[in-house]
């Protein structure tokens, strides 16, 4: 009897047990589960076991399994964020239905989206078994969200800053193209010839031309794009209007006003290609963004593009439109440089198509008015589209106009001796009126020199002062008084000057360099460095920039390209004394003033002009005859207002600076 009680007692509790393990779920249990899959991503699970009957026939799988992914997706939706307020057992409690109020936040690509609604549940029986189910709508997935509704994701392009010279002058601006076209049935029957005469004014092939008015789009009476062309190019577009069927539309396009002159210094602007989009991954671009290429469009890039705008809107039946999340447009910033574009321009023209570089300063102020790269591209056919034909000729161009001649190091010849002699003088080991005794066009030390002479152009036999050497630009003079500084004071003085560092200037430039090593450890080379040749190697701007020692009395001015930025800052403090700097600027006037002077054809009534002249040989052996390039460095001593530094490549032996200081002086004029 006591045992059939005790298995009693046991079976109850058995079955209490099982009644207690199939207790039904609360709205409030069903509501957290089906959020944990929400935040899970797990829709279809969500849709199988959590949506009520009603709302199954109302919306098919696709409508949710499918359309919640894909929205997300679309909008780039991530910090899902779901809060409710659990419903007390007394207000569910012999309920059929209840609603339970719920806050639903998340981010998108057009900002972040926040509100409140209620999510429905009913109760139903399924496998012989009730629980609650959600009715689902629409609205869950974004706020106002009805059936039938349209999700419109929209971007709008922010307008690109525009880059600007000291004067207000356009480098890089929004401006108009045109876009060439055909109307294919105005042609009439003159196809073949209005096609090739339209390939010849365009630099296309008829092939190209084929394929886009064989596009599946085109019909007869429709204007098909051809070609974007410059407005001014009113030679060509001329021609082409006397072609049956040729027409044209305006056409937004950035344009470079100084075409040429400013290509290398400001750059342009091109579709962006996959790798730049990895590179700038979650940066707002897209495949079909346009991005700075080189120059000051690359870059101030950040600042030039601004922000796109972004706009969510649901887009009713009846045609009204609700924003869901906006975010607002961001023109780019207008960038304002020092570069004074109208002397840019007039020393891009100096060159004449032959290749070289020039810088040009405000040596008191460190205002950079002008960076120069010749030869040039045009960099509005790069924007309105190059033909690869006209590449092809940029590449294979001797010349080579594709190349940043300004960004670049050269052999500084003997446009370094003034630097030579300030280092020299502030160490001791020259005098303001030392003079050395030469004899000879060539000298050499012998012995571990082997045949190995250093030679100079004027012969002077006898004392050479240092006035002289300047002015006659003696390589003797200043190989001997980098040899009596010895290699290790040279080096020291140069780095000083900024040698083996970066200019301070956003534009990267490459370093000027004392030596493959850094060293002037050999004998010959430290001689040969003592009057630019040698390993040593300058930018322009850095060049143009140590000059400025002599005009702040031995303080080398911080070059700057932003006309915000502050003016007259010092870069190298006390480089060389104030006595220094007097003697050196006295000596470069000479050079100009004297009718012995390598650069007396620089010398301009009413103005004066002091420098020094540079010749670097191209070659590799002093036995070999070659071109050098030619170097010119020069300011105006009174006004001292302007500090040009230029260097021509490849001139004939002989006549290198001579012709540079012309173009200096054609400059100043």
């Amino acid at each position: 009897m006591k045992k059939i009680s005790f298995i009693a007692v046991m079976l109850l509790v058995a079955i209490g047990l099982l009644s207690a393990c199939q207790k039904e779920a609360s709205p409030n249990e069903r509501l957290k589960d089906y959020v944990k899959l929400w935040d899970k991503g797990d829709f279809n699970k969500m849709y199988n076991d959590f949506l009520s009957s009603s709302t199954k026939k109302e919306f098919k799988t696709a409508d949710f399994v499918d359309r919640y992914p894909k929205i997300y997706k679309d909008l780039e939706v991530k910090n899902l964020k779901i809060t409710y307020k659990s419903l007390k057992e007394d207000s569910y409690k012999k309920k059929d239905k209840v609603a339970i109020p719920v806050n639903i936040s998340f981010e998108t690509f057009a900002g972040p989206v926040q509100y409140s609604t209620k999510i429905a549940l009913t109760k139903e029986e399924k496998n012989k078994q009730e629980s609650w189910y959600v009715d689902w709508k629409p609205e869950l997935l974004l706020p106002g969200l009805a059936k039938g509704d349209k999700i419109v994701p929209a971007t709008v392009d922010p307008k690109r800053g525009e880059i600007r010279d000291r004067n207000g002058q356009g480098l890089a601006v929004n401006g108009t193209a045109y876009q060439i076209g055909v109307i294919p049935e105005k042609m009439a029957g003159q196809e073949t010839e209005v096609k090739n005469q339209l390939a010849k004014l365009l630099g296309m092939s008829v092939q190209e031309i084929d394929q886009k008015l064989n596009a599946s789009w085109v019909k007869p009476n429709l204007f098909v794009p051809i070609k974007k062309i410059a407005t001014n190019n009113e030679e060509i577009l001329a021609k082409l209007y006397k072609l049956p069927g040729v027409d044209k539309q305006d056409t937004s396009a950035r344009v470079y006003p100084f075409g040429k002159a400013t290509a290398h210094l400001v750059g342009y602007i091109g579709p962006i290609n996959a790798e730049e989009l990895k590179e700038e991954k979650g940066k707002g671009y897209s495949a079909n963004s346009v991005i700075g290429k080189r120059g000051l469009e690359q870059l101030y890039e950040e600042r030039l593009r601004g922000t796109a705008g972004e706009k969510i809107t649901i887009q009713k039946a009846d045609g009204t439109q609700k924003v869901v999340a906006e975010k607002e447009v961001q023109n780019g910033e207008n960038i304002e440089v020092t570069i004074d574009a109208n002397l840019q321009e007039k020393i891009y023209n100096q060159f004449k198509g032959s290749a070289g570089t020039a810088a040009a300063i405000q040596p008191t102020t460190g205002e950079v008015l002008s960076l120069v790269s010749s030869p040039s591209f045009d960099p509005n056919d790069f924007v309105l589209g190059m033909p690869g034909s006209e590449y092809s000729k940029l590449e294979k161009d001797p010349l080579q106009p594709l190349i940043n001649r300004f960004a670049l190091s050269y052999a500084p010849g003997s446009s370094i001796k003034p630097i030579t002699a300030a280092i020299a003088l502030e160490n001791g080991t020259l005098k303001p009126n030392s003079t050395k005794t030469i004899n000879g066009k060539s000298w050499g030390k012998g012995g571990s020199w082997g045949d190995y002479q250093v030679s100079r152009v004027h012969v002077e036999n006898g004392p050479v002062s240092l006035s002289d050497a300047m002015m006659y630009s003696d390589n003797i003079f200043f190989a001997q008084t980098a040899l009596d500084m010895g290699g290790d004071k040279f080096a020291k003085g140069l780095k000083n000057f900024g040698f083996t560092e970066q200019l301070p200037i956003e534009y990267p430039l490459k370093k000027s360099q004392i030596s493959s090593d850094g060293k002037l450890d050999h004998e010959i080379l430290l001689a040969d460095s003592g009057y630019g040749q040698g390993q040593v190697q300058m930018n322009i701007l850095h060049l143009a920039d140590t000059y400025t020692t002599f005009v702040n009395n031995g303080n080398m001015i911080k070059p700057n390209l932003l006309l915000s930025e502050k003016k007259s800052q010092v870069w190298k403090e006390n480089v060389i004394s104030p006595d220094t700097a007097k003697t050196v600027a006295g000596l470069l006037r000479k050079v100009v003033a004297d009718p012995r002077g390598t650069g007396h054809g620089a010398d301009l009534p009413n103005v004066a002009l002091a420098g020094k002249t540079g010749t670097a040989e191209l070659k590799s052996s002093k036995k070999e005859k070659g071109k050098e390039n030619g170097l010119f460095v020069a300011y105006d001593q009174n006004k001292k207002d302007l500090l040009v530094a230029v260097m021509v490549e490849g001139v004939e032996k002989g006549g290198g600076s001579h012709l540079v200081v012309q173009k200096v002086a054609n400059i100043f004029k």
